[in-house]
């Protein structure tokens, strides 16, 4: 599988962090001290190598605004961690693309700007730059007693650099670091916890990041606080244990204990703060009669049974009423629709419990233009997208027939990593295995 420059530059980034909350320190762990030294020396050398492609382009002005994300990325993981010092190897190309940052961070998107404002502080602590970059945000910001500190540009968007949980989380930490400004920490940290009434943290790594900044300096936020006063048709709703920091907790009720009574709630906070809450209701649905659902990105799955024929192999439809023998190839077809283009995209295809993949090897795929790495399971094969361009991409794999029976064939769903409300599912259907007779002999 090709190297992943993001990804190893994210992790680089996540030791630094554990090691700023004093939570782990990679640099003396036996296992993760040469993973971390060998991803330093893979960072020094990508910075080396885009330094040097840049200078051999014909006619190219140095002086020209040369930064990309990738870069400043870079930069920002590698300064979490002074030892091992930059290669000598890459040290002016480490210089040129800090030189750059200090230059050109106006057109950068807020997320950049707060991890250059971090790259300049850590290198001079006086660095003109990172103070100006402090300023415009600050200038730039809106305030709400309710919704804190936050920037109305931020939106979200395809790309990591604009995931706007990610950038509070590093805003968050450039104003706890570079400016030292509780009061403006606590604010946006608020707006953390605001912003997750209505929407949840879009991934693991919004999480993380999440927690991280809620964790740094500013008022404690994970102290307790009083309970809220809630009751449900009369009587009192006592949660057993709350989440730290969010307050979250949630309490169920089976379709035997509601009753009409149960429509009016009431709810009291006895202290200062934001608390919100939702009643739902919620039901199952067996996994065949599920409807697809899309959304701007679509997902389509249909199954074919493959025959050998004179002209060679032939697929043939299959459908719930179209029975297929045990021992029969069957070729899962995915079709992946999308109006633009996105980055790191998860899909996953459940199988019936009759079938079997024949490729039992995770491994890394290209099919039409499309690289993916592949993860088979016990119930159902992972496809995982470094990145997904706009428009209609086909591919296949294949399962064989093991053991007869009705079964439900499971439904395909695809969700984006950084937008997750980009999401889809294919339609739920049933498969029927059975086993083939046995032709009398001549």
């Amino acid at each position: 599988m090709p190297d992943d420059r993001y990804i190893t530059q994210l992790i680089v980034a996540g030791f630094g962090k554990l090691k700023k909350l004093s939570a782990f320190d990679a640099s003396t762990d036996a296992l993760a001290q040469p993973i971390l030294q060998r991803a330093l020396g893979y960072l020094d050398g990508r910075l080396a190598a885009d330094y040097a492609e840049l200078k051999r382009q014909k006619g190219v002005k140095l002086a020209d605004n040369h930064l990309g994300d990738q870069q400043i990325q870079a930069l920002y993981a590698r300064s979490f961690w002074p030892q091992p010092a930059v290669a000598a190897a890459a040290t002016p190309a480490a210089a040129y693309y800090r030189q750059q940052a200090g230059t050109f961070w106006p057109s950068q998107t807020r997320y950049l700007q707060a991890q250059i404002a971090l790259v300049l502080f850590r290198d001079t602590k006086t660095a003109r730059p990172a103070q100006d970059i402090l300023r415009a945000l600050t200038e730039n910001a809106l305030h709400s007693p309710e919704l804190g500190m936050y920037w109305k540009e931020v939106r979200g968007g395809y790309y990591w650099r604009e995931a706007p949980t990610e950038t509070q989380a590093t805003l968050i930490e450039t104003y706890d670091e570079v400016k030292n400004d509780q009061k403006s920490v606590d604010e946006m940290k608020l707006w953390l916890l605001k912003q997750k009434q209505t929407h949840h943290w879009e991934s693991t790594r919004a999480t993380a990041d999440a927690c991280y900044a809620l964790l740094l300096r500013g008022s404690d936020w994970l102290a307790p606080t009083q309970p809220l006063q809630i009751t449900v048709g009369g009587q009192p709703v006592k949660p057993e244990a709350a989440q730290a920091g969010t307050g979250y907790f949630k309490t169920s009720w089976s379709a035997a204990e509601m009753q009409p009574a149960q429509g009016k709630v009431t709810i009291t906070k006895p202290d200062a703060g934001v608390a919100w809450g939702a009643l739902y209701w919620q039901y199952f649905e067996d996994i065949d009669k599920v409807t697809s659902a899309a959304t701007p990105l679509s997902l389509e799955r249909q199954l074919y049974r493959e025959t050998r024929t004179a002209g060679g192999p032939e697929l043939v439809r299959i459908s719930a009423a179209t029975p297929v023998p045990v021992g029969a190839v069957v070729v899962v077809r995915l079709v992946l629709r999308t109006d633009r283009a996105l980055e790191y995209v998860h899909l996953k295809d459940q199988r019936a419990a009759g079938l079997e993949p024949i490729s039992q090897l995770s491994g890394y795929r290209y099919q039409n233009g499309l690289g993916y790495y592949e993860s088979p399971r016990d119930a159902a094969t992972n496809f995982f997208f470094g990145a997904v361009p706009r428009g209609t991409h086909v591919f296949e794999y294949r399962l064989r027939a093991a053991q007869a029976g009705d079964f439900s064939g499971g439904l395909s769903q695809v969700q984006c990593l950084y937008a997750p409300e980009f999401g889809a599912n294919s339609v739920g259907v049933r498969l029927r295995l059975v086993v083939q007779e046995a032709r009398p002999g001549k």
